[in-house]
């Protein structure tokens, strides 16, 4: 049964329009490719939905600026002019954005103020004040902060200081601290002594020897 022929229109509904472009476009891809391979022929195709969306064909060893460089020589059409007259045009106005940058920054320097009328260096002078004052205001914050740091470290030194003074004090008043118990017996500990300075028994007669032995048994006793 042969197929009726299609009304050439635009289809209304979305999804049945979006259906027919995606099976017409891949067999207009495939019929490119055909031609391609057939006939040695190069083939671009540039397509663009309703949605804006890019597709694109491309033989096989060339590429899509290749063709159109072919085509503008054969055609004896500038396809790039318009392109490379906006390009320009951007360019020339970033280089005056930046010619701009610039001269404000030399005359936040102090720089090319000749070229300014009254209004403008007013202006200029209210811009400087303003950021003189925000830089202050950040100044005096970054040392207040130092400040509170340096306060917090002083106060615990502080009390670093103070607790080692208390223990001090609680160590002073306690008589055991500092006294080494050993296990030793006078003997041992007279006999220490007299080690310690054997020489001293050559230049004391007898009797101070005895009393520097007694005050040493008073002395050892008070220890214990």
């Amino acid at each position: 049964m042969a197929r009726g022929k299609i009304q050439i229109k635009r289809i209304e509904n979305q999804t049945n329009r979006q259906v027919t472009y995606s099976k017409r476009r891949n067999g207009l891809f495939k019929k490119a490719h055909e031609l391609t391979v057939l006939c040695d022929a190069r083939v671009s195709i540039i397509m663009f939905s309703s949605s804006n969306k890019l597709h694109e064909f491309i033989s096989p060893n060339t590429t899509t600026k290749e063709i159109i460089d072919l085509y503008q020589t054969v055609s004896d059409v500038d396809v790039w002019s318009a392109h490379y007259e906006r390009m320009q045009e951007t360019k020339r106005k970033l280089l005056e954005t930046n010619r701009n940058l610039r001269t404000q920054i030399k005359q936040r320097l102090g720089e090319c103020l000749d070229e300014l009328d009254t209004q403008e260096l007013r202006s200029l002078e209210e811009e400087m004040e303003n950021t003189f004052k925000l830089v202050r205001g950040r100044k005096f914050k970054s040392l207040g902060n130092q400040i509170e740091t340096t306060k917090k470290k002083n106060k615990s030194q502080q009390d670093i200081q103070k607790n080692l003074i208390h223990e001090l004090e609680l160590r002073a008043e306690d008589p055991h601290y500092g006294l080494v118990d050993d296990g030793g017996d006078y003997d041992s500990v007279l006999g220490y002594q007299l080690r310690f300075q054997p020489n001293q028994h050559h230049h004391y007669p007898n009797h101070a020897l005895h009393a520097a032995s007694a005050s040493d048994i008073i002395t050892f006793h008070l220890l214990e």
